[in-house]
């Protein structure tokens, strides 16, 4: 099957932009990010998630959507804009007043969690909400929020029982806190935030030996790495590489 050859020039139909958070609120929210296109025709956009809970504005409707545990695919046509807040995973259970994983897959109104939302959004009109909806500092999610910034920034944690001997926890302690405050288990971020160096290389250029990128990953064999890679990204690691023209190693 080819690709819709939009995908591989997304820069002539999409535009997108990132703000930081006003420092007061940087131990909640990791970024803004805001989302316009232009099709002529319905065009089919991957989304492969990262464990953050989203707060979205399109067309004056404001949606909550929480962490996805799989690969998306989302439809955009004609002309479009969204506002997004992406918080800092292990940040949202204290605003939820919930266990994160509840909202896991799931998409429900923001109403039902802020009041006082804009209309239309920008920065300083969702960071006025965001401040009138501050929660009491929780410090068993600033823990949560901890763990997930250790494995996001450390190449070499590949496995839950490592992080667990290493923060002083029992796995099974380690699994309920994530259930409760990130919304997906340590191994999925783990696999996540391994798999982003992945296309991280893909992007770099070159070619790449799979099997000991595998290796490098933690995976027993290359059979179990491309299993992963194809459940999170919805392709092939070799399929997905085509995007940026990455040879195969010989």
């Amino acid at each position: 099957m080819t690709r819709d050859d939009r995908e591989l020039s997304w820069r002539r139909h999409q535009r997108h932009a990132f703000h930081r958070p006003s420092p007061d609120l940087a131990p909640h929210v990791a970024r803004y990010w805001e989302v316009s296109w232009h099709y002529d025709r319905p065009y089919r956009q991957l989304v492969v998630p990262y464990p953050n809970v989203h707060l979205t504005f399109h067309d004056g409707v404001a949606r909550l959507t929480g962490v996805s545990s799989g690969h998306a695919v989302k439809e955009l046509a004609g002309v479009g804009r969204v506002f997004g807040v992406a918080f800092r995973p292990g940040a949202f259970r204290p605003f939820l007043g919930a266990p994160v994983q509840s909202l896991t897959d799931r998409t429900v109104p923001a109403t039902t969690v802020f009041d006082h939302l804009p209309a239309r959004a920008d920065r300083a009109s969702v960071e006025d909400a965001l401040r009138r909806n501050l929660p009491e500092p929780d410090p068993r999610a600033r823990l949560a929020v901890e763990l997930v910034d250790r494995i996001a920034d450390d190449p070499a944690m590949t496995r839950v029982d490592a992080l667990a001997r290493e923060v002083g926890l029992g796995v099974r302690q380690l699994q309920r806190l994530f259930a409760e405050h990130v919304g997906v288990g340590p191994k999925w971020v783990i696999r996540r935030y391994r798999l982003r160096e992945v296309t991280e290389r893909m992007a770099a250029g070159g070619r790449i030996d799979w099997a000991a990128l595998a290796a490098d990953l933690g995976y027993a064999d290359q059979p179990h790495f491309v299993r992963d890679f194809t459940a999170m990204v919805g392709e092939p690691p070799t399929r997905y590489a085509e995007r940026y023209s990455v040879p195969a190693a010989t």
